[in-house]
């Protein structure tokens, strides 16, 4: 069953006390059946809601900066203030201004794509965090990884970027292969997992919840489950409130992580 199957609960008349059993949402809930096929690859809706996300992130600050002005007006003012706030808030505060001017533009795009991929989750008709596929949170820690990799390699040189990577100091003795081992494991291979899994995990959850009270609020509208079905409504409303905080800092978390892991491929390894 996929998730516009499980949706379909509110046309039905299943209800409690009617015979049949609650609708639950799981993993079909995160499954699509194909909108459309182009030689054979399968085009879904989060694929059409990622798309969507891009062009509403490019078109937006297109828009705000596109014929900025030195009075600012109402549009320019909002999409400074969302620049402002990375740069300053993150970048900077990592980076510093000197090192972290060039990667502004990059984090801030980073930030508002991941956040417009969560709102969809509260938005009518979309319904659903792009980033609650494990595709799309996987693409973009594998982008910061491989420009932290990048840029480690770059600034240390080779034997520099092992040892930055792996921890390594001769000081340690004895404990340096259990360090390095561990060190290499957490940056190479945890480190990328836990960025993906850490954005990905939240979304899923969230969704599933949100989608399982409001499903309920219909189900237990019958008798005297409509008591119950008013307390299941504040539910979905109050869970509803509670993600629209979560995907800011969701986005906020993902894009701070990836400018740490940048500043730790530019500084100096001790």
């Amino acid at each position: 069953m996929s998730a516009d199957q499980t949706l379909l609960a509110f046309e039905t008349d299943c209800h409690i006390f009617n015979g049949c059993g609650f609708p639950a949402p799981g993993l079909h809930s995160f499954v699509f059946e194909p909108l459309f096929t182009i030689g054979g690859y399968e085009f879904n809706k989060p694929m059409l809601l990622a798309i969507l996300g891009s062009l509403l992130v490019v078109g937006f600050f297109w828009a705000a900066f596109g014929r900025a002005k030195v009075v600012p007006g109402k549009l320019q003012m909002v999409g400074e203030a969302g620049y402002d706030f990375v740069r300053r808030g993150i970048v900077y505060e990592a980076l510093g201004k000197k090192h972290g001017e060039k990667y502004v533009p990059f984090m801030v795009s980073l930030f508002f794509f991941v956040w417009i991929m969560n709102l969809w989750s509260i938005i009518p008709v979309a319904s659903f965090p792009v980033t609650s596929i494990i595709a799309y949170p996987a693409g973009l820690a594998l982008v910061v990884y491989v420009m932290w990799v990048f840029l480690t390699f770059k600034k240390h040189g080779f034997v520099g970027a092992l040892k930055n990577i792996t921890g390594y100091n001769k000081e340690l003795g004895w404990v340096l292969p259990l360090i390095v081992v561990i060190e290499a494991l957490s940056n190479l291979i945890i480190r990328p997992f836990t960025h993906a899994v850490r954005l990905f995990a939240n979304m899923f959850a969230g969704h599933l919840l949100i989608v399982m009270f409001t499903i309920a609020s219909w189900y237990l509208l019958n008798g005297i489950g409509i008591a119950y079905a008013g307390a299941s409504f504040l539910m979905t409303l109050a869970m509803t409130a509670f993600e629209l905080f979560i995907q800011a800092v969701q986005a906020y978390i993902f894009v701070l992580l990836a400018t740490s892991y940048i500043q730790g491929a530019l500084s100096e390894h001790h």
